[in-house]
Order: structure tokens, then C-alpha cells, then sequence
């Protein structure tokens, strides 16, 4: 084998090795076929030393070549694309790892639901024994509000200011008072019928005004406790119907979880994008394979300028 035919061939190895490298970071259809057909042409070359190597040459030098740098300028316009989501998946993780370390988790608030619900039913025995005595002893256990304090802005649920205020308005004529607290003649009855069993259901806020609902054990019945008045009264369940009350994430868990699932969303589409064609460069490389397929092709690659001129132009374009 001569040195000029043996050097082509070297050359045109590392070129389909190159093509081989595009079809598997792409793994597009279209590529995998050019680069097969460029392979059997190059054997073509290599198994019949009568045919004229320079014609490979010439093939890579039209075609291939400008195939592959095509392709690397698709690949580094994508990449820059996917640099942006990259960057915004990191903040994302940043945002989250600093939710995580300050978030007041569920199960402390699962915990502290139960400590507070026997916060209320002890202050409300205490307050039926005050009521009864008319005695001026103050009825509510210590730090009876620091519940709502801590956990309010988190896992309460928010709704109007209006909607709140209209829930607690009450018939003072329907309710014990002292200098205390005010509490429905109805529920004072229920709460003794029931022995003050009760459990935290769940808390709404509006601004500064914060409402606790509470249910009795093993009924539908509720109440709710307005700190800003220290008012119990019975609560219709209804009158909140449209809160989703079985999401029991705190606000920055929702978060966390919202951002969790935008991350696997950015995630995926970076993976797409990164392998992308534009359709406008698949149809040019689809009529490229059709040409390097033509049966008449080897003989007559020399008149096939124009189509390794568009190509060479899709790599002058601002499109990529």
C-alpha cells in the first residue's frame, strides 16, 4: 500500500470515529445511518485498492467534515442552553438545603398538635369550674399560645381576612363570659357530655388573626378557639370546604416538594435538550444521507458542491 493511500485511510478512520462519537452523544437515527453508509464507504475504499483513494478524501473533505462540525456547533449551543437549567436546578438545591435545615418538620408538629389539644381541653375543664364557681382564677394552661406562635405561619392555612372575621362573630347572648375568656352555652354542654375530649384538627390564619378548629374524639363535631378573644364556640365544618385540608405539608414543605418536582422537570428537560436536533438540520442531514446513498454517488462526488455548500452554510448561520 502506498503512503498516500495508507494516510487517507488513517485519516478517514479518525473521521468516522469522530461521526461515531456525534451518533451516540445524539443518538438520533439520522446520524447512525450516515455514519454506517460513511463506513461502508470507507471500506469500499480500503477493500479495492483499484478504486481512487483521493475520491474518500474527497468525500470526507464535502461531507463528512462538514457533518461533524455541524454537529459540534449544535452540541455547543445546546450546552450553553442546558448551562442555564443546570444553574437554575443548583439554586433550586441551595433554596432547598435551606428550607430543609430550617423547616419545622410535620413530625414535630404532629407532636406538638397533641400537646396543645391537651393544653385546650385542660384549660376548658379548668374554665367550666371557674364559670361554675364564679371564681376570678385565671382557667388557661401556661404558654397557651405559643402553639399557634410557632407554628402558624408554616402550617395554619391561610384565608380572607373578611371570611375569618365573619367565622368568629357570636350572639353575645349565647355565651358565658368572664374577664377570661368567652365560650358558646351550646359547646360547654357538648364539652362536658364528651369529658373534654377533644384533638387539634387544624388552624386558620388572616394577618395577625389566627384560629384553631378543634374535633371531638370519634364525632363530626368541631369548635374553634380565636386567640385574639380567647372565644370557643362550634364550628361548621362546611363553612371551609373549599381548603384542602388533607394537604398537611407546612408551607415550606410544600415548597420544598414544588421545588423538588421543578428540579426533576429541569432535570428531564436537560436531557432532552442537550441531545437535540432542530428539525430544519435533521431534514438537511436526512437529504445528506439520501445523496451519500445514491448508487451513482462515488462516481460522481465531485459535482455534488451544492450540497456540501448548504451544509457549510448551516455552520455560518445565527439559527444554532
Amino acid at each position: 500500500m502506498d503512503e498516500n493511500r495508507a494516510g487517507i485511510l488513517i485519516d478517514s478512520n479518525k473521521i468516522i470515529s469522530k461521526l461515531h462519537l456525534h451518533s451516540a452523544f445524539f443518538s438520533d437515527e439520522i446520524i447512525y445511518k450516515i455514519y454506517l453508509r460513511s463506513q461502508v464507504i470507507h471500506q469500499l475504499f480500503e477493500n479495492n485498492p483499484e478504486l481512487d483513494v483521493n475520491k474518500l478524501e474527497l468525500f470526507h473533505l464535502q461531507f463528512t467534515a462538514s457533518v461533524i462540525d455541524l454537529l459540534k456547533k449544535i452540541k455547543k449551543t445546546n450546552e450553553k442552553n442546558v448551562s442555564v437549567l443546570y444553574h437554575e436546578i443548583q439554586l433550586n438545591e441551595q433554596l432547598i438545603d435551606e428550607l430543609e435545615h430550617s423547616v419545622l418538620t410535620e413530625t414535630s408538629f404532629n407532636l406538638d398538635k397533641q400537646r396543645q389539644a391537651l393544653k385546650i381541653n385542660t384549660s376548658l375543664r379548668k374554665l367550666y369550674q371557674v364559670l361554675s364557681d364564679d371564681s376570678t382564677e385565671y382557667p388557661f394552661s401556661k404558654n397557651i399560645n405559643s402553639f399557634s406562635v410557632r407554628y402558624s405561619q408554616d402550617f395554619f392555612f391561610d384565608m380572607p381576612a373578611d371570611k375569618l372575621l365573619t367565622l368568629v362573630e357570636y350572639d353575645p347572648s349565647e355565651v358565658y363570659s368572664n374577664a377570661y375568656a368567652t365560650i358558646q352555652r351550646k359547646l360547654m354542654g357538648l364539652l362536658c357530655k364528651f369529658d373534654f375530649k377533644t384533638e387539634f384538627f387544624c388552624g386558620l390564619k388572616a394577618g395577625d388573626a389566627v384560629v384553631e378548629v378543634y374535633k371531638f374524639v370519634n364525632t363530626d363535631k368541631y369548635y374553634y378557639f380565636y386567640l385574639n378573644r380567647n372565644l370557643f364556640e362550634l364550628f361548621d365544618i362546611n363553612l371551609i370546604a373549599e381548603i384542602d385540608l388533607s394537604n398537611t405539608l407546612s408551607k415550606r414543605g410544600r415548597l420544598i416538594h414544588e421545588l423538588k418536582d421543578k428540579n426533576d422537570k429541569l432535570i428531564n428537560r436537560a436531557n432532552i435538550l442537550k441531545a437535540s436536533i432542530p428539525q430544519e438540520i435533521r431534514n438537511l442531514l436526512t437529504e445528506h444521507y439520501k445523496k451519500i446513498t445514491d448508487i451513482d454517488f462515488l462516481q460522481n462526488i465531485s459535482n455534488f458542491d451544492v450540497q456540501a455548500n448548504i451544509l457549510k452554510t448551516m455552520l455560518n448561520t445565527d439559527t444554532l
